[in-house]
């Protein structure tokens, strides 16, 4: 049997910029993307704490220490600049490996700069 696991999370990310006619997807400092582990065209569940909106989209990598957080199409219509948002990232494992399992937590500041490494 497989469990679905948080394998990261990027908390308190603010976005930057939404981009409604894109093809879709969310940039991501790729610093940042490093940092939690989540690899380009990734999937990632985004959770908007000013709306409560969550969505589901892909890791796009941003320009390395730009502090971008950007969504880009039809999200945009969910998610606007200034919103807090946390950015999951998930796996699958075994039982045996569910036991052992840790995430990484990327805790960020206003400037989403790393804050804390939970």
């Amino acid at each position: 049997m497989f469990l679905k696991m948080l394998k990261s999370k990027l908390h308190g990310a603010t976005i930057t910029e939404t981009k409604l006619h894109y093809t879709g997807s969310v940039a991501i400092d790729s610093d940042l993307m490093a940092a939690a582990g989540i690899l380009p065209y990734e999937a990632v569940l985004i959770a908007d704490f000013d709306n409560g909106s969550r969505l589901e989209t892909y890791a796009v990598p941003a320009p390395a220490g730009s502090g971008q957080v950007a969504v880009l199409g039809a999200a945009a219509q969910l998610i606007k600049p200034g919103d807090k948002v946390i950015i999951f990232s998930f796996t699958y494992c075994t039982t045996d490996e569910a036991a052992e399992h840790k995430p990484k937590v990327i805790i960020l500041d206003e400037n989403n700069k790393v804050k804390q490494f939970g």
